[in-house]
């Protein structure tokens, strides 16, 4: 699996219209799209912080989203208070509750 992971920093007192945006907006997107497997927002609100992860099962369709990714992005316009980074990864570790060693 491909994981994009998504950060940045918004102002604190925009913390909650950032998840509104994301939840109305890039979460049924993500859903739709080719070789989706999850997401997730974290935020840090005291200081500002955001970032959203999303897996995709193969490296093609992680590929195949950057501008998808980059149009949610411009959701964001006027949120962040500098241009969020973006980072992709193979994820080649993964476990839950419960496993141990869990292999790919």
């Amino acid at each position: 699996m491909y994981a994009r992971l998504v950060t940045g920093s918004i102002s604190p007192d925009l913390i909650d219209q950032a998840i509104q945006i994301w939840m109305d907006n890039v979460l049924p997107s993500a859903q739709q799209q080719k070789g989706f497997r999850n997401v997730r927002l974290l935020v840090n609100r005291e200081k500002g912080r955001i970032a959203s992860m999303a897996l995709w099962e193969t490296e093609a369709d992680f590929q195949a989203t950057v501008e998808w990714n980059q149009d949610q992005i411009s959701r964001f316009t006027g949120l962040f208070s500098v241009p969020p980074v973006v980072e992709g990864y193979e994820l080649v570790v993964q476990a839950d509750r419960g496993d141990l060693d869990a292999p790919l």
